[in-house]
């Protein structure tokens, strides 16, 4: 078989069905002919194949699909003007804590969000295959344990968790504009630097010049230095001849 007769049976079979296709089912197309990396050389040529047609293949968590490109989708809701289901923002933030911190008990989702989380949020969005249990923890109560699907992962066009995107970390008072965000999860310091070393970090220093900022840095006030400069001396005490000190001196 040459490869323009299977890059046809490829295309028929991914424009045929309504899910995506996993490497098994397209290897089944082909008795098991032809193995996983000549499959997805051939799926990658289809690729560029499509590149300038108002369809491309993609792979997702659970297969490779034919979909829409973004751009074609204002004329295709035209078809049906429909509206999509909405989500409250309580149930949005629910699912972006389950996303990126699986897998999580409902404890652990009202921790992070500081407020209790309504059953029905969690229900909607097993209903609608977006959450599943996977297990329970071994503590007290032996709490559920929430992790996405492969459904979830195809309803937004991506193969794995590693695709999602990174969570910036709010700006921090004092960063200057450009300034590089660190992605959540955020590692809290064990001690805070010197003020020189905090800024030299902020405007993108290395660390060889935070340390050195920090080296050139005035020693903290619980360092218990010899003389503070910005104190004003005591005056000195003049020594006491031995008679003046002596106890049967003393009135």
């Amino acid at each position: 078989m040459n490869t323009a007769d299977a890059k046809r049976i490829l295309e028929t079979a991914l424009l045929c069905s309504a899910q995506p296709l996993p490497l098994r089912d397209l290897r089944a197309l082909f008795n098991d002919e032809l193995g996983a990396d000549t499959l997805k050389t051939l799926l990658a040529e289809m690729q560029e194949d499509w590149t300038q047609r108002g369809l491309e293949l993609v792979s997702v968590a659970s297969g490779w699909r034919f979909q829409s490109r973004p751009e074609m989708r204002d004329h295709l809701e035209r078809l049906h003007p429909e509206k999509p289901p909405r989500y409250t923002r309580a149930a949005l933030e629910t699912l972006a804590i389950i996303a990126y911190r699986q897998p999580v008990t409902r404890g652990d989702m009202e921790d992070i969000r500081g407020v209790t989380i309504n059953s029905l949020i969690l229900k909607q969005l097993e209903d609608r295959n977006w959450i599943e249990v996977i297990g329970h923890r071994e503590t007290v109560g032996r709490p559920a344990l929430y992790a996405t699907t492969r459904l979830f992962l195809d309803d937004l066009g991506l193969a794995s968790l590693d695709q999602l995107p990174m969570i910036e970390a709010p700006r921090q008072p004092g960063l200057p504009d450009g300034g590089e965000q660190s992605s959540l999860p955020i590692d809290e310091p064990e001690a805070a630097a010197p003020a020189q070393a905090d800024a030299a970090a902020e405007q993108g220093g290395t660390a060889d010049e935070a340390a050195a900022a920090a080296s050139d840095a005035p020693p903290a006030a619980d360092a218990d230095p010899a003389i503070a400069p910005d104190e004003p001396q005591a005056p000195a005490v003049p020594d006491l001849p031995p008679e003046a000190s002596s106890p049967e001196n003393q009135p």
